[in-house]
């Protein structure tokens, strides 16, 4: 189940002590933050080829984080929690509010479900959003939508978070990466003429990453 609002979170633990990073993550930290009220669920990936580690937390409202339940749980952690976050490395933390939320009528599991999750950061300045949102939505998204194994896009306003100064976040969701990746609809995305164009803005050098559910 989704939410308005997303908290999505990463880290990369050392492979000395992954495992006992995975058990803290999954007994204690995502506990900690689903029994706040509002958080209404939470999903963890780890990047294919390296131990960093991503989780999206699916909240009601940007409201939820403010509140005092929250707070609590960030302003006191507990001893094991304290070490773990201050030996992680590659920490991201961001709050973002979904905009669009596009999926497939193919298959009957769903969409958000799937294997794999695409991330695609974005830094668009003010006079510029009305161009990449409307590229976005209107030849990027259907483009790709167009591959069986594209199964969703969610895009996101990022409202605050570190340590980048993102404003803009797409999670695309896809049953098969390999394929997907390969597909002629990934390659038309890459070369129509918008995209070229957009591409020669310095600001269009977003960040993107690919993760695997665990």
């Amino acid at each position: 189940m989704k939410g308005a609002t997303i908290l999505y979170t990463e880290m990369s633990p050392d492979l000395e002590w992954e495992d006992d990073f995975n058990h803290w993550y999954d007994t204690n930290h995502i506990p900690q933050r689903t029994n706040v009220e509002g958080f209404i669920s939470a999903r963890r990936y780890r990047d294919p080829d390296r131990p960093t580690y991503l989780a999206i937390y699916e909240i009601t409202s940007e409201n939820v984080l403010s509140n005092s339940d929250y707070q609590k749980v960030r302003a006191q952690p507990n001893a094991k929690t304290a070490w773990m976050l201050s030996n992680v490395e590659n920490y991201s933390r961001y709050v973002a509010n979904e905009i669009s939320d596009t999926r497939s009528e193919n298959g009957d599991s769903n969409p958000l479900d799937e294997t794999f999750i695409f991330t695609e950061f974005f830094s668009v300045p003010d006079n510029k959003v009305d161009e990449f949102n409307q590229w976005y939505d209107r030849e990027y998204t259907p483009t790709l939508m167009g591959c069986v194994n594209w199964r969703a896009v969610r895009r996101f306003e990022v409202i605050e978070g570190e340590p980048q100064p993102w404003s803009h976040l797409a999670l695309h969701y896809i049953s098969d990466s390999k394929t997907a990746f390969s597909s002629p609809e990934f390659e038309n995305s890459r070369n129509s003429k918008t995209r070229l164009n957009l591409e020669q803005e310095p600001w269009f050098r977003g960040s993107s990453q690919l993760y695997k559910a665990i």
